[in-house]
């Protein structure tokens, strides 16, 4: 035989997990406002950043080997002579703007740009894309995923 617990309020009824939750949030509106509008805020960041095109470690393999993709390497220098993907072009994410002449002659070509764990790379997709550089995608996962994959990285 299964014993049920019962949820009793302050008259001694039983009462549903619904029923506490409703009067949860009639108690505390304050902090249930705050929690959609931290979930809201979280579901379009995420809508975002899946909107930028990212690509899987085999999908971007595929992409260098038969499309002659270009990878952009926006990790800071340290990071990326510690371990990239062959042939990779390093450009920190914060000197892209002044180095957007490296990447002209590939503006036709598909580009995959890659940062430590697919957090950063949305936004300099995004940038890319603005600027004219339609095959620009993110590696999900970045360059920590594309090692977790055992893909081969260059170091130097």
């Amino acid at each position: 035989m299964t014993a049920r617990r019962a949820i009793l309020n302050n008259q001694g009824q039983d009462i549903s997990m619904i029923d506490q939750l409703l009067e949860f949030a009639q108690n505390h509106p304050l902090l249930v406002g705050a929690f959609v509008v931290v979930l809201l805020a979280w579901l379009a960041f995420e809508s975002r950043r899946s909107a930028t095109g990212g690509v899987s470690s085999g999908e971007a393999t595929s992409l260098i080997n038969r499309e002659d993709a270009m990878v952009l390497d926006i990790r800071e220098i340290k990071e990326f002579k510690a371990g990239h993907i062959a042939g990779a072009i390093n450009v920190p994410a914060d000197k892209l703007d002044n180095n957007m002449q490296r990447l002209e002659k590939h503006k036709e070509k598909p580009i995959i740009v890659v940062d430590k764990m697919g957090q950063h790379s949305g936004a300099v997709v995004t940038k890319l894309q603005k600027a004219g550089y339609s095959g620009a995608r993110r590696l999900k996962g970045g360059h920590s995923q594309w090692v977790a994959d055992s893909l081969p990285v260059v170091t130097r």
